[in-house]
């Protein structure tokens, strides 16, 4: 079984998430979709001047979380029955905290083989931010993310285009881009993005995209060496250029003060990209 895990917060973009999730039931048999809805508890400061004190829920806070709570529950019943007798199984669950916390921690109870997520949350205490955590998603999910920002049909997912320096050797993302490939029927673009900061020669790019192919076994994939100012906006102007239905990536998820000073090309392309990214964190 396939379990599919996607943080739901009630918004177009999280609908997205789930309608291309059980799209993927048309292409893979055995499916389970895991839906997890994240409130987070409304709190206020009540700490005094001189540093006592302690964070305490106002008591119409209190009052509007308890009426939100239940209309949330009802619609979780609601949504799971909406999905029965479907051909894939389905569950959902509301859970209580901060929204990131809780989607880590369901993707270490869950266990996933992928999250798909909205990349984009609606604002205020009624919706919760699902999209501002996206990007914390990509960099420290175990399992590969999907993000997806319009409404995607899974099966027309065509054309791939997978990013790299193709400098490191990666048994686990190649062995995942051939599924995907597989998966789709899709033409695989393997690009290297050329920039001033970062310059190397065509003969270069090209020789090692076709060492990583020859070594993985890849066939009938596409070279492709494409300029541009910096990483990020080379990606998604090549993905525009040849209409690519998909970007696929790996990224190091670096956390702390590496995170800072690098930033992830990855997390960039996932924020401005239109079209779905896929990612994989890889050591």
């Amino acid at each position: 079984m396939i379990k599919v895990l996607v943080p739901y917060d009630f918004s177009e973009q999280a609908q997205n998430a789930l309608n291309f999730t059980t799209g993927l039931a048309d292409k893979i048999t055995g499916i389970h979709v895991e839906v997890i809805h994240v409130m987070e508890v409304p709190y206020v400061s009540n700490i005094g001047t001189m540093g006592g004190g302690a964070e305490m829920p106002e008591i119409e806070n209190q009052i509007f979380f308890l009426e939100l709570r239940e209309k949330r529950a009802a619609q979780i019943e609601e949504l799971k029955k909406a999905h029965e007798g479907k051909n894939y199984s389905f569950n959902a669950k509301l859970k209580l905290g901060n929204a990131f916390q809780s989607i880590s921690e369901s993707i270490v109870e869950e266990n996933p083989d992928l999250v798909v997520m909205g990349s984009k949350g609606s604002s205020g205490m009624e919706e919760v931010l699902i999209g501002s955590n996206t990007e914390k998603v990509v960099r420290t999910a175990t399992c590969p993310v999907v993000t997806v920002k319009a409404s995607t049909d899974p099966g027309s997912l065509k054309k791939i285009v997978f990013a790299s320096d193709f400098k490191e050797d990666s048994d686990e993302i190649a062995r995942r881009m051939k599924n995907l490939q597989g998966l789709f029927n899709a033409q695989l673009y393997f690009v290297v993005v050329n920039t001033p900061a970062n310059f190397e020669t065509t003969r270069e790019s090209i020789k090692r995209i076709n060492l990583f192919a020859k070594t993985y076994g890849f066939e009938g994939v596409k070279a492709e060496i494409y300029n541009s100012r910096s990483e990020e906006s080379g990606i998604i102007e090549f993905a525009e250029d040849i209409d690519a239905d998909l970007i696929a990536m790996a990224t190091h998820g670096r956390t702390g003060f590496l995170h800072l000073i690098t930033g992830s090309i990855a997390e960039d392309v996932v924020n401005h990209a239109k079209r779905p990214v896929w990612t994989l964190k890889v050591k």
